[in-house]
């Protein structure tokens, strides 16, 4: 991916089987069902938001523009979640994906 963040990219250096068996396996799961990669990326942005990752909502957030996606169905797939994470974890989420909707 062309915006593959720094860390990822060190991560790779240093591991490069595991990250390549990470990579394969995060393939793997996508093609094993039904949903389109927009869908896919963001059921995985939904839940990186509920584990409070930001550097995961920053991927996702990214992966899922890559995959078309637009700026307000990212946000809407974030909202969507403001029942089950609640409001603040909703907000920061938000946040960080805003972090890469500016860029």
């Amino acid at each position: 991916m062309e915006n593959t963040p720094k860390f990822y990219q060190k991560m790779e250096k240093n591991f490069p089987k595991m990250m390549e068996a990470v990579s394969q396996l995060g393939k793997v799961t996508r093609e094993a069902g039904p949903l389109q990669e927009k869908q896919a990326q963001l059921v995985q942005l939904a839940a990186a938001a509920a584990l409070k990752s930001e550097g995961s909502v920053h991927s996702h957030t990214r992966r899922a523009l890559d995959a078309g996606a637009s700026p307000e169905e990212i946000r809407h797939a974030l909202v969507l979640l403001i029942s089950t994470i609640g409001y603040p974890n909703v907000a920061a989420a938000i946040s960080w994906a805003e972090d890469v909707l500016e860029e």
